[in-house]
């Protein structure tokens, strides 16, 4: 996949090269192609063709999968419009939410509130923020976007921890290629993408840090959005085809790979997580996991010394289930311990009446994923699939353990 774009995006410039040759400018190209309608035929186009995902090699065919499949591919077209079409304007950025409730992808995490704004290393940026008592913060600068594939690198981040916060608990991110004294952002001249990660250990309890981002504008000028132009709304849509068709692909190849290791949760490779857009301090363990209707799957670990881990269960597309209305996950704060700092996660489909009980929301089969964050050992987590009979007998040992 990752050839197959970048040969495109090769061919894009050699087009473009050529088109300039022969006076024709992108402005005036992005007229023609909105006025012939090009722009949304294509858009249309290469939506159809994202369709295909759901067809790749290893995809669940019944009806349930694949009406999940079609919703996500609707979560994704929106997610492209807001970040690509509403919000695309380096110059009068927006932190806004494009993974959300009820927009998902790429293994989400449920105890992570995401925002991200479009920003340019031409222009240097301020965040003004208020820390709260959301338990992790991180802000991040990326290289392109998905919308335009290939991969995510990280060029720059920044944690709240290395923050320099007034006794009010507010602070100012100075984000710029060129260094600066206190609390900067780094990022590249071909950053385009500004993630800000904040995790709760419990949303209920916790406040989301207050954030807000503006361009930093030489004197006499300001930092509002222009009148909308032919040349950002084919770009806009272009991006967002290319994100629905491009990020379905890559996830529907990485839960294809995940089914050789089903029910086990090997660690993934941390340079493949942080190309595709991966927080850099975290390690991953993704797989795919099946179960009967009379089985659970069993996760047993000792967690080590970290700032926050948890774990989750996807659907087949990689996006969380219900955390809204179901538990689907746990994590540090939630997770109830062994008397030996270990932990059990057990995963069935109906309540085994233990601790640590994962619903798999109807679901038969999907994706799932453990992190450990900023951790200083990554112990390995062992699995294990049972019989749910034979969770009784856990059950009486923790009540014989407890008595």
């Amino acid at each position: 996949m990752k050839t197959a774009i970048a040969v495109l995006n090769r061919f894009r410039k050699i087009t473009l090269w050529w088109r300039q040759l022969r006076g024709v400018t992108p402005e005036s190209l992005a007229q023609q192609r909105i006025l012939s309608g090009q722009s949304w035929e294509e858009f249309c186009d290469t939506l159809k063709a994202a369709g295909a995902s759901l067809s790749f090699p290893g995809t669940p065919q019944d009806a349930f999968n694949q009406a999940e499949g079609y919703r996500y591919l609707t979560r994704l077209t929106r997610a492209g419009l807001m970040a690509f079409v509403e919000h695309a304007d380096p110059k009068a950025p927006v932190l806004h939410r494009v993974v959300h409730e009820t927009v998902k992808m790429g293994a989400d995490n449920p105890d992570n509130y995401y925002q991200t704004a479009c920003i340019s290393g031409e222009y240097e940026y301020r965040i003004r923020g208020r820390r709260n008592s959301v338990h992790y913060l991180g802000f991040g600068t990326q290289i392109g976007h998905y919308g335009q594939g290939g991969g995510m690198p990280p060029s720059g981040y920044l944690e709240a921890s290395q923050l320099a916060i007034d006794d009010d608990g507010c602070f100012e991110i100075i984000v710029s290629c060129q260094p600066q004294p206190n609390n900067w952002l780094p990022m590249q001249p071909n950053s385009g993408n500004l993630i800000v990660r904040q995790t709760f250990l419990d949303r209920e309890r916790e406040t989301p840090a207050e954030l807000s981002i503006e361009r930093i504008c030489p004197p006499g000028e300001t930092a509002v959005p222009g009148r909308v132009t032919p040349e950002q709304v084919d770009s806009g849509l272009k991006s967002t085809s290319t994100l629905v068709a491009g990020a379905s692909l890559l996830f529907a190849k990485w839960a294809r790979d995940f089914q050789q290791h089903s029910n086990t949760l090997p660690q993934f490779d941390p340079e493949v997580s942080t190309a595709a857009g991966g927080d850099p301090n975290i390690i991953y363990y993704h797989s795919h996991w099946a179960l009967a209707a009379d089985e659970a799957l069993l996760i047993e670990v000792t967690p080590p010394q970290c700032e926050h881990w948890n774990f989750q269960l996807n659907n087949y597309w990689m996006e969380s289930l219900d955390y809204t209305h179901f538990q689907i996950h746990t994590n540090k704060h939630l997770a109830q311990l062994e008397d030996d700092g270990s932990v059990r996660i057990i995963v069935a489909h109906q309540d085994p009446g233990l601790p640590n009980w994962i619903n798999t929301t109807g679901h038969a089969s999907g994706t799932m994923c453990f992190r450990w964050i900023r951790a200083r050992q990554h112990p390995q987590p062992s699995t294990r699939v049972v019989k749910l009979s034979q969770l009784q007998s856990l059950q009486t040992k923790q009540q014989t353990a407890t008595a």
